[in-house]
């Protein structure tokens, strides 16, 4: 008896286990973007990518964004574009050497999802800072209202959709000194996918259990 109950079993013990594998296999997923959108710039200037800071005692300073051009990628984590801050004559922070102001400022930063069209805004905002060639006060916090997060569908879009694909940006940003990184400070974030199985994906599935089911009933009657 428990061995004519195992038989039956059995048929949909196998179609739960194909039915799971076509579900994680119709997730997997690649997702195509880039930051280099011309909408980008600093305080809401498009194609302003470059800030200039007021020099004291001989330095000078500039924050320039660079996107991260079209790159195809996986669920994970991802850069979003990058911040370099030069600081031409400044010097370490000792009493009376050469360093830099920046005023506060805003960061437009645009994603654009390649592979469904979507475009995304976040958006950064910094009270701005001092900066010498070993340290700087600037941070920039990413906000996109009413969440940190562009996608899926139409969330926080610009424009288009981001159907099954959703952005979060990481947030703050600390902007490293020049002698750390060459200045190079990259902005973080994470791409996911809800891909869902697809019609078809579920279709089939649909047809294993009919067909398991029939095999079970045909076991049944013999």
């Amino acid at each position: 008896m428990n061995i004519r109950r195992s038989l039956h079993a059995a048929p949909f013990t196998l179609a739960a286990i194909l039915v799971m594998t076509l579900a994680a296999n119709a997730s997997a997923s690649s997702i195509t973007y880039d930051t280099t959108s011309p909408l980008t710039g600093f305080n809401s200037t498009p194609g302003d990518l470059t800030l200039i800071g007021t020099g004291f005692g001989g330095g000078s300073a500039t924050l320039v964004w660079s996107g991260i051009p079209i790159v195809t990628v996986g669920d994970g984590n991802v850069a979003l574009g990058e911040f370099n801050l030069t600081c031409v004559a400044c010097t370490n922070s000792t009493p009376g050497t050469a360093g830099a102001t920046f005023g506060a400022f805003t960061a437009d930063l645009y994603v654009d999802d390649d592979t469904d069209g979507g475009v995304g805004e976040f958006i950064g905002t910094s009270a701005g800072g001092t900066v010498y060639n070993d340290s700087s006060t600037i941070t920039i916090n990413w906000i996109t209202p009413p969440s940190l997060e562009v996608g899926p569908g139409t969330l926080n879009a610009v424009s288009g959709t981001f159907s099954t694909s959703f952005f979060i940006v990481d947030t703050p940003t600390p902007i490293v000194a020049q002698n750390t990184n060459s200045g190079i400070t990259t902005v973080q974030g994470q791409v996911e996918s809800t891909l869902a199985p697809e019609p078809a994906t579920m279709a089939m599935a649909g047809s294993l259990l009919i067909g398991l089911a029939a095999l079970a009933r045909k076991r049944r009657r013999s």
